[in-house]
């Protein structure tokens, strides 16, 4: 017969070959709380179970926010949703439920510059992540990184498996579209890849840009009327016209500065 000592290493011994951590730290404690409770059989082990998987969860977050690229200190705990417009807030409110990903439906972002688009888009990808507990893959890059990447996987004759990489991901957010005016080379690989995911995945885009200025973008009447069309046909658009955060930090610590130099020449 097997002393409890015995039977304790055997149970360690499996639960590590059964890649159980979580339940192989924390069962002897469970057993306590189970016997001190009355706890039937079932309640222990689900109790054992519910542990292990909620550590699991958090562990895919974790490791899917690192893979995703987004800026973390951006999130919706950061945000000042309150400099928004009352449309904006709602919408924010909504997206970050993540229905607009079934319907693949695109997110795109405007304002000046500062005006919290990037934050606010990371913000929604970090949630989107959260709240399927990491089971929503998010990529995030700025629009010049990305096409980089584009252009060096078609000078390698490797795009279409690029493409095929980029597809597994349910929201891949470009951030700055035509800050930085690129090349036609690298217009043409981002015009493929928005043409790639039309109703296939969604596309979440911020830009200091209207649409009536992304012919600097596209270089080409005909190739920007396209992009826009596959991006609008489904979307929601986010207006942020908001004077820029920065600029008021600035601003404020400018009055700041000047009210103590006041305080200290009265002293």
């Amino acid at each position: 017969m097997r002393t409890q000592e015995e039977l304790r290493q055997m149970l360690q011994t499996n639960l590590k070959e059964l890649r159980l951590p979580t339940i192989r730290k924390c069962w002897q404690e469970a057993a306590g709380i189970a016997e001190t409770e009355n706890m039937s059989p079932e309640e222990y082990l689900l109790e054992l179970t519910e542990r292990e998987c909620e550590e699991r969860r958090k562990k895919r977050v974790q490791r899917e926010l690192r893979r995703s690229g987004l800026p973390l200190e951006k999130s919706l705990e950061t945000l000042d949703t309150k400099r928004f417009p009352a449309g904006a807030r709602r919408k924010i409110r909504t997206l970050v439920g993540g229905d607009f990903l079934a319907r693949t439906e695109n997110v795109l972002a405007f304002g000046k510059p500062g005006s919290g688009k990037t934050h606010a888009l990371s913000a929604i990808g970090q949630e989107l992540i959260r709240s399927s507990g990491g089971w929503t893959r998010v990529y995030f890059a700025s629009c010049s990184h990305l096409v980089q990447r584009l252009l060096a996987a078609k000078k390698e004759l490797e795009l279409a498996d690029e493409l095929r990489t980029l597809s597994r991901y349910d929201a891949i957010i470009i951030d700055d579209l035509g800050y930085v005016q690129q090349s036609r080379e690298e217009m043409e690989v981002l015009f493929t890849l928005l043409a790639h995911r039309y109703e296939r995945g969604s596309v979440m885009i911020t830009s200091n840009l209207p649409f009536s200025k992304w012919e600097k973008i596209f270089k080409d009447p005909m190739t920007t009327a396209a992009a826009i069309d596959r991006l609008v046909h489904h979307s929601v658009i986010l207006e942020l016209n908001v004077p820029s955060y920065r600029l008021e930090e600035s601003k404020e610590k400018a009055r700041r500065q000047k009210k103590n130099g006041e305080q200290e020449k009265n002293a």
